[in-house]
């Protein structure tokens, strides 16, 4: 069962997703569903996935992806604390989410299925 504000997933920026499947899969026997050419996620541990989208935002690092049932009252949240939202409230295949920095300018995104 998924609990708010807890890590729920980790995506990985790409340039390409074959050769990062490749790799994982060839090192650790990583599995992967294909969400079309330029996404693949994983469940391992850890759901995740490499988003090599060219109409993304370019994200350097890997993207921490908490969850939350509450979308708009989390949003409040993290600006009331001192966040910075840098994209607002999106859908996506799977359910919405948005994107924050927090004060030492990490980018985290926060989703939830409605």
């Amino acid at each position: 069962m998924r609990e708010d504000g807890k890590l729920d997933y980790l995506e990985f920026p790409a340039t390409d997703v074959g050769p990062l499947k490749a790799f994982y899969g060839s090192a650790f026997g990583w599995k992967f569903q294909d969400y079309g050419p330029e996404y693949a996620a994983f469940s391992e541990g850890l759901d995740g996935g490499f988003n090599a989208d060219p109409g993304a935002d370019a994200i350097s690092a890997p993207l921490p992806v908490l969850f939350v049932h509450d979308l708009e009252a989390l949003l409040a949240r993290v600006e009331a604390a001192g966040g910075t939202v840098v994209k607002p409230i999106f859908a996506f295949p799977g359910g919405r989410r948005f994107h924050f920095k927090d004060p030492a300018g990490n980018e985290l995104a926060v989703w939830s299925e409605t």
